[in-house]
């Protein structure tokens, strides 16, 4: 049995907004291969395809306990869905991978 792998999702603010963001709904991450900041990057997608944010790569924007970008990214080719598990009002959320 696989251990259930959590993400931080950061910069919720910036895109989509909390919103676009409750408990149990399911989201895709895709990678973000042109991004000039990361190159682990991978962004968060709504089920509408509206970008909700990024899975966080930095010791300050990963939660304890949840794995960063760069730890998952090379479990999946190009995008893969994850499922929304707490929402913060500090701006990110947790989300387990589907």
């Amino acid at each position: 049995m696989n251990p259930k792998v959590f993400i931080t999702i950061s910069h919720i603010d910036d895109y989509a907004g909390f919103e676009s963001c409750r408990p149990d709904m399911a989201m895709v991450l895709r990678k973000d291969r042109s991004n000039p900041y990361d190159d682990e990057a991978i962004a968060v997608y709504t089920g509408k395809g509206a970008k909700l944010g990024y899975v966080a790569n930095s010791v300050t924007t990963v939660c304890r306990g949840t794995h960063s970008a760069g730890r998952i990214y090379d479990l999946f080719q190009e995008d893969t869905t994850c499922i929304i598990r707490f929402v913060s009002s500090e701006g990110f959320a947790i989300a387990e991978l589907s």
